[in-house]
């Protein structure tokens, strides 16, 4: 096996990119946070807007920083985009002309400034931001006013994505942060909701949820309904309300990726799925997908040194003490603790390797690998000499928490299920021996087993 010799206090990696596939100029994909004008459309890709036709075709980058633009929103007249920008370190809101120009900053608070909605005369961007909430868990609404940086509070006690109606009468808005990004189907007291709030009123409704309930976000408010994704029915698809006959209607029926992100105007409704653009067509009900042909240099994947111990997120040390074991960027590598060189166990630029721990023998390393397409068990000889043996888990994915009884015979481990594990290495038998069926968030992964000096108790 090949080792990569490098500098301890280094701990440098290089990452191989030779068989990096060819780029796909005439069907990019990831492609996402879309939004729409009369005649173009923008949306986010390598972490920089783009603008291209409504067709696809001629896209053009219109943020080049070392930060990440998000968000783009096309203004009522579709003369300027609106966004979230990292320009000078932080993220704040932003407003540049849609044929390109210097960027225009509106908002300068320390804290994230989250470009949501235009006013519907154009005069005025809608932002999200925590500048004046007790907690880290809402934001609040508040406009800046794009002549004059005038910003102004809203009176709504907390929100996270909103949008206002065509005759700026009313808001639809989700009181909570998205939940679901973290946890699929989730069914808990934070489930996105979405509400109609009424400004002169300040009356609110809600749209309605599904049976057995739903989440809810991202609401656009287009002609006389707002649109919306929500997860109903299985995986997000793109719905809309009709607050006049409380009618909610499947607008897609996507089972594979969800609807990831929607924007509207003029009759079509724009979002992301799969990595692709589509364009929902209002007065047709059909929705058709938009091929964006992108070439740039793809700067991330460029072969590269990377270094740091803020890489290192898990580790073990050997049972002489001379060594250490390290979860380094998905590789396990070993790395004296006086003096010597750091060797690379796994080497395999394309897999995720994690959570290693060294056998009490000295002789082994475990750890888990994805380079079946699953997690499995890999158990391999602490200098890297010959092949790492597979042992097929059973378990919800995820491991983590691997120990190794005092023999260096078997290994307990949990999965993402709560539950725990062992497994023995000569004959590659897993059993499920416990389940921690009662447990909150803050205690998520601290399940693990413990040996007892003898090897005949877990505790």
């Amino acid at each position: 096996m090949s080792k990569n010799r490098l500098p301890l206090l280094v701990a440098v990696l290089l990452l191989s990119t030779s068989f990096l596939p060819a780029q796909n100029t005439t069907d990019t994909r990831l492609l996402w946070q879309p939004a729409i004008s009369k005649d173009l459309i923008a949306f986010v890709y390598a972490e920089d807007i783009w603008v291209a036709n409504k067709d696809g075709s001629n896209p053009r980058r219109m943020t080049i920083s070392q930060g990440v633009e998000s968000n783009p929103l096309f203004s009522p007249d579709g003369s300027m985009l609106a966004f979230s920008g990292q320009y000078d370190g932080n993220t704040d809101v932003f407003v540049m002309p849609v044929t390109g120009g210097v960027p225009k900053r509106l908002t300068w608070h320390p804290g994230t400034d989250r470009a949501l909605d235009f006013t519907p005369d154009g005069k005025q961007v809608l932002f999200g931001s925590q500048r004046n909430s007790f907690t880290n868990r809402f934001a609040q609404l508040f406009t800046v006013d794009i002549a004059t940086g005038a910003e102004v509070q809203l009176p709504i006690p907390n929100a996270a994505w909103a949008c206002y109606s065509p005759d700026g009468k009313s808001i639809a808005y989700t009181p909570l942060s998205d939940r679901f990004e973290q946890w699929k189907h989730y069914r808990g007291g934070t489930m996105s909701r979405i509400w109609l709030y009424d400004i002169e009123t300040r009356q609110v409704v809600q749209i309605p949820k599904g049976k057995d309930g739903s989440n809810d976000s991202k609401p656009v408010w287009k002609g006389n309904k707002v649109y919306f994704r929500s997860d109903r029915d299985g995986e997000f698809n793109l719905y809309s309300y009709d607050p006049a006959d409380k009618a909610v209607t499947a607008l897609t029926q996507f089972n594979d990726f969800p609807v990831s992100s929607l924007e509207g105007s003029n009759g079509q409704i724009i979002f992301a799925q799969a990595g692709y653009l589509h364009v929902y067509d209002v007065a047709s009900g059909k929705d058709s997908r938009i091929k964006v042909p992108i070439a740039t240099d793809l700067l991330d994947q460029r072969t590269k040194f990377v270094k740091g111990d803020q890489y290192i997120r898990n580790g073990g040390i050997s049972p002489s003490g001379a060594r250490l074991v390290l979860d380094f960027r998905g590789e396990i590598v070993t790395v004296p603790t006086q003096k010597g060189d750091v060797v690379n166990l796994t080497n395999t630029p394309g897999v995720h390797e994690r959570e290693p721990a060294w056998s009490p023998n000295g002789k082994s390393i475990a750890y888990f690998s994805d380079a079946s397409g699953e997690y499995t068990l890999h158990v391999r000889n602490q200098d890297g000499s010959g092949e790492a043996k597979s042992i097929p888990l059973t378990g919800s994915g995820f491991y983590a928490k691997l120990h190794w009884s005092p023999d260096s015979k078997i290994v307990v481990f949990v999965d993402n299920g709560r539950s725990l594990y062992l497994t023995d290495i000569a004959t590659g038998k897993t059993v499920k021996i416990a389940t921690d069926e009662h447990y909150g968030p803050d205690s998520f992964r601290e399940l693990f087993g413990s040996w007892s000096f003898d090897g005949n108790l877990i505790s």
